[in-house]
């Protein structure tokens, strides 16, 4: 698998994201650096700090390293580490929006993303309009009014697996004077980098493929170059820094050794994945099989353009209703039962009664029939093996 590489001068996906900000310690020549856990850092005298460092919420230097690489990996300048992926988010909105101003988003948007905007954000002053994203026109009627200052896009979604053209929303919010957002967690830096294609602002839960063993949760916002960057990048900056959601030294720490393997664990998920999707989408127990990388799906051009690769999550659609989704995810044996995406190993989700149980009875509700699969790096056939003996027992 190819992925979206600068070619030039610069390396490329996985020289970055072993190396860049882990630099041989200088003191005992460690090849990983340190985890710097201390709480607080003495100046060289008052007022002169070492190396910019004072207290941990202001600053850390194994939080510093994975700042690095995750703006390197992203294409990106600024890059912020959060205690999670709806702190970043929250840090955006509150960041760089005011009371009286409306973001307009996806109507299949995670549904934490929808319960922030609707039940934090909305009683802030905030509001949000959830539009269909592949309706270019609609969109652009909505940031036309004065208000609508943000465009909050995820692709590919979750859990319905639509994927939205990045570049095309980009200019039609650059021709409206709004901020473009891109929630890249599905994809990773790995195969798609929103940043390239015009957004400004890239936020990820970095609990999901950038940690990617499901051992820690944490989130990410990275900001491109330019002036009009810079700004943005210092108000989440001061956001931040006053809020204070920043994720701590040891969560920094795995979250950086994770995004080391990055690239070898996506090739390995974006085959699994193609294999499972192909297999059971003609199985008679299913009625849809949802996955960018198959033909029949929709966008599967947009997404060959806009992706280098179309990712570990699958969702499938089954003929037998609710009965048979309730069914089918309390008897697989390899696919855990479980909340959250992006680790090793494959996890099986319900997302009408599980991730998107917060959004049932509005325009973001999920299919009852639906099955949300993380699909992990196990041998693809026992995977199969296990997905054919749950369906068999209908």
């Amino acid at each position: 698998m190819t992925h979206h590489d600068d070619a030039g001068t610069g390396p490329r996906f996985a020289t970055h994201a072993i190396h860049t900000g882990q630099q041989v310690d200088q003191v005992y020549g460690a090849v990983v650096p340190p985890l710097h856990l201390s709480t607080t850092f003495a100046p060289d005298g008052i007022g002169n700090l070492r190396n910019g460092y004072d207290y941990g919420r202001a600053g850390n230097p194994t939080r510093t390293a994975l700042q690095a690489q995750l703006a390197a990996l992203e294409g990106g300048k600024h890059a912020f580490s959060f205690g999670s992926g709806l702190a970043a988010e929250d840090a955006v909105v509150r960041g760089l929006m005011r009371p009286g101003q409306r973001i307009v988003m996806g109507n299949d948007a995670y549904g934490g993303t929808f319960r922030l905007f609707e039940k934090v954000h909305a009683a802030w002053g905030v509001t949000n309009t959830p539009v269909d994203l592949s309706d270019h026109d609609r969109i652009a009627a909505e940031l036309q009014h004065e208000d609508a200052t943000m465009l909050w896009v995820e692709t590919p979604s979750n859990p319905l697996m639509s994927i939205t053209d990045i570049a095309a929303l980009a200019d039609i919010a650059g021709a409206n004077g709004a901020l473009l957002v891109v929630d890249n967690t599905f994809a990773s830096p790995y195969l798609q980098t929103p940043l390239a294609l015009g957004a400004d602002v890239v936020v990820h839960s970095t609990t999901k493929y950038i940690g990617g063993h499901s051992d820690v949760v944490g989130g990410a916002v990275v900001l491109g170059f330019g002036d009009s960057a810079d700004d943005l990048a210092e108000k989440v900056a001061f956001q931040q820094f006053a809020v204070g959601a920043v994720s701590g030294p040891l969560d920094a720490y795995l979250t950086t050794r994770g995004l080391k393997t990055l690239g070898v664990r996506m090739d390995r998920h974006c085959s699994n994945a193609q294999t499972v999707a192909e297999h059971f989408q003609d199985h008679p127990a299913v009625e849809r099989v949802l996955y960018p990388g198959l033909s029949s799906h929709p966008e599967h051009e947009l997404a060959k353009q806009q992706m280098s690769g179309f990712g570990g999550m699958v969702s499938i659609q089954l003929a037998g209703g609710e009965p048979a989704a309730r069914k089918v995810a309390e008897a697989t044996r390899w696919f855990i039962l479980a909340e959250s995406l992006g680790g090793v190993e494959s996890l099986m989700n319900y997302p009408h009664e599980m991730t998107h149980a917060s959004v049932r009875g509005t325009e973001l509700a999920v299919p009852e029939n639906l099955l949300r699969l993380s699909v992990g790096i196990e041998d693809v056939e026992d995977l199969i093996t296990d997905l054919e003996e749950a369906l068999g027992g209908l």
